[in-house]
């Protein structure tokens, strides 16, 4: 038996369809070791930052199933993704069954790795015959990023843990992007808006067609404006210029990762994470070719296709081969552009958001090997006798389609002018002037975050959609009409760093430092150098900062605002539901006031004693999801007494599986709404979603039933094990393989 081990079930399923009986293709459901969540024993700094890795909770029976499957097979080959983290996650695999040496080469011969960029028969079958070994600077590579991530995440959320409040968080790479929102947002406070004028004139043509012109400056002054508009109806109005230009608009290059991600966010409306998602379902699909690319080269095989379906589909005047220059200096990622595996299937996938990307993605393959579109554009300028201000109307219009009949959507509305003469008369038939206001720099847009990471080499194609979903998942930021707007706790977070370690979240530096990865990942920079440079002044820098008073306030009130209890005076704390106004003679006084200035009812004495600590008392206070009843100690004491009326009202009657005692209670946390054992805290069972109240009836290999909940998924996927080490907690992969 051969053994081809996979990430995904789906993935499996479309491998096994191009592959002869004597292989087996078993999927590890992604990574199968990391490194453990306490930080103590993760990384051995002082013996050149080994990490420690541990196998994931819950993958215990992958692994057993495939060392099962490793004794009986004569031959393994590890076919995961053709990038850096493909390469990890095969060498994981290594490691777990034990088939390597921690630090290098594989000890055994018949254990090679094998790469594709497409999941398609002929692509698979080459892939076969050029196995090789596991490439150790791309290794290297990866646990360097995830080493890094590590210590600066660790290091610096502990920091801002003791100096600013309990539960925040920092990382290498998601505070530079939350910084550079949080920049943006003080350009757009800092603005201030200056009125002005637009003019606008309806005339008629001599053909009695409408013209509608528009004033060729912004006026900042009214009386200027009134006489104008006044002048405008007294006299005679005269064409005065009409130019004609001919334009051509190119296609744009295929899709790369971040160019995908920016055209599915402003065509679609997906998310970075949820357009990765789908695509990651293409391609283990064999739809498209690999989705986690800088490179924007096309096969010459599928060079010949494109070029054959445009000649047959709309004509060889269409037809204009080119080749593409990667603007990335490190184009690592993958070999070629995202593109369709068979350019001849215009429809793939099996929901409507899987068959709207592989559209996108289609006509912008398509559309790259297309003739330039060939526009006609327009200028007639106009004006009234004393000719004190030109007015112009623009127009345009289609004159060949070129690529934009293969990518419809990005054509734009032919704007036809009527057709006029210089010197020809124009009957006024009204003349306005409209007030508006000068507009602050726009927020970025989840896509606008994403150019602007690419354009100053933060992240690369793997990172993009995770850095914009932590800052998302993490209360830094918050979407307002697809815009990103910084909340309290993102923008004190940033602040303090900006501050305190300029430095490591400055784009010269995590540009640099991605450079240095991509540096190990080519063999030119050693692991231990890369990570020893970047550590020592760090350290350094984080220890220098551990004598730092605690920050207490930020800033003092607007003196408007006086304390409801004492009033006195009142300073600016930070919340875990953002900013509030506190008492400054806090813990004295708990006078407290929202940043609107409402006053804020202060903890309400009970009288009962608190059974935990005993020394404490129980008071009424109120959070972000409301009233409840908890010890004055915290946080030294988190005692928090269950309301029972609360926990019948939000309990679903579903017995919690673990304890079998509690009942599984809807909650609310940091990230929105879990349902838990009602147990709490003495049973810590919780899952993501309602359970439905049904059981999963998954049979694993062992033949063992998996037995957990079952809970409401989503339109697409209505149901879900919870069990994320079930293979039905994603049942659309699961039918795949089926």
């Amino acid at each position: 038996m051969k053994l081809i081990i996979v990430e995904s079930p789906a993935k499996a399923k479309t491998i096994s369809k191009y592959l002869e009986e004597k292989y087996t293709v078993k999927a590890s459901i992604g990574h199968i070791r990391d490194l453990p969540k306490s930080n103590k024993s993760a990384i051995d700094i002082k013996n050149g930052f080994t990490p420690h890795y541990v196998v994931v909770p819950g993958k215990e029976k992958i692994v057993s199933e495939l060392q099962s499957l490793y004794n009986k097979a004569h031959e393994v080959l590890l076919a995961t993704d053709p990038d850096r983290e493909g390469e990890a996650i095969a060498w994981h695999i290594t490691q777990a069954l034990g088939l390597g040496t921690i630090k290098n080469q594989l000890k055994i011969k018949n254990v090679e790795r094998v790469a594709f960029h497409e999941i398609t028969k002929e692509a698979v079958q080459e892939a076969l015959q050029h196995p090789r070994p596991l490439d150790m600077n791309l290794i290297n590579a990866q646990q360097a990023r995830r080493v890094l991530d590590r210590i600066v995440g660790y290091d610096l959320s502990g920091l801002i843990w003791k100096k600013v409040r309990y539960g925040l968080s920092a990382g290498r790479v998601q505070s530079p992007a939350l910084r550079i929102i949080v920049e943006r947002e003080r350009e757009v406070r800092a603005f201030r808006p200056e009125a002005y004028w637009v003019l606008r004139a309806e005339t008629q043509t001599p053909s009695h067609e409408t013209l509608i012109l528009i004033g060729l400056e912004e006026l900042k002054n009214k009386e200027t404006v009134d006489r104008i508009v006044a002048a405008a109806k007294k006299n005679p109005w005269y064409v005065n210029n009409v130019t004609e230009t001919q334009t051509t608009r190119a296609p744009r290059a295929p899709f790369i990762t971040s160019t995908l991600q920016q055209a599915a966010s402003s065509r679609l409306g997906f998310a970075p994470s949820r357009t990765m998602s789908i695509a990651q379902r293409l391609y283990e699909a064999g739809h498209i070719t690999y989705m986690r690319t800088d490179s924007t080269n096309l096969s010459e095989t599928a060079q010949k296709e494109m070029h054959a379906l445009i000649a047959q589909k709309y004509g060889n005047n269409f037809l204009v081969p080119r080749t593409y220059v990667t603007k990335s200096k490190n184009a690592q990622e993958a070999h070629e552009a995202i593109r369709p595996s068979n350019i001849c299937i215009k429809k793939a996938g099996t929901n409507p958001e899987q068959h709207k990307l592989y559209e996108l993605i289609w006509q912008r393959t398509v559309a790259s090997q297309m003739a330039d579109a060939e526009l006609m554009r327009t200028k007639i300028v106009a004006g009234y006798g004393e000719k004190e201000m030109d007015f112009a109307a623009h127009g345009s219009r289609l004159l060949f389609p070129g690529w934009l009949a293969a990518d419809l959507q990005a054509r734009g509305e032919d704007i036809e002018l009527p057709k006029v003469s210089v010197g020809d008369a124009l009957t006024l038939i009204d003349s306005t002037s409209e007030e508006k206001t000068t507009e602050p720099p726009p927020r970025y847009t989840e896509a606008g975050l994403v150019k602007e990471l690419e354009k100053r080499g933060i992240g690369r194609p793997s990172t993009y959609a995770t850095i914009v979903k932590t800052i998302e998942d993490r209360g830094y930021v918050e979407k307002i009409n697809k815009s990103l707007k910084p909340t309290d706790t993102g923008e004190v977070v940033s602040s303090f760093l900006e501050e305190h370690f300029p430095t490591y979240i400055s784009d010269s530096f995590t540009a640099e430092m991605e450079n240095e990865l991509d540096d190990i990942a080519e063999g030119k920079r050693k692991y231990e150098a890369v990570l020893g440079a970047f550590y020592k002044p760090f350290a350094h820098e984080v220890k220098s900062k551990e004598k730092m008073e605690k920050i207490t306030t930020l800033g003092s009130a607007d003196k408007k605002f006086r304390c409801p209890v004492c009033n006195g005076a009142m300073i600016i704390k930070l919340g875990r539901a953002g900013k509030f106004l506190s008492c400054a003679r806090y813990p004295e006084c708990l006078g407290a006031r929202t940043m609107e200035g409402v006053a804020v009812e202060g903890p309400k004495e009970t009288g009962e004693k608190c059974p935990e600590c005993t020394t404490g008392m129980l008071v009424e206070r109120e959070g972000k999801n409301g009233k409840f009843i908890a010890c004055n100690n915290y946080p030294k004491c988190k005692y928090v007494k269950r309301d029972e009326a609360l926990e019948k009202q939000n309990s679903t009657g579903i017995l919690c599986p673990r304890c079998r005692k509690g009942f599984m209670s809807e909650r609310r946390g940091r990230f929105g709404v879990f349902y838990s054992c009602s147990n709490y805290p003495e049973c810590k069972y919780a899952i993501n979603a309602r359970p439905t109240g049904k059981t999963c009836t998954y049979k694993k290999e062992d033949g063992t039933i998996c037995g957990a909940l079952m809970m409401e998924g989503t339109k697409t996927i209505p149901e879900r094990c919870s069990d994320k080490a079930c293979p039905n907690h994603n049942p659309h992969k699961l039918s795949a393989t089926l």
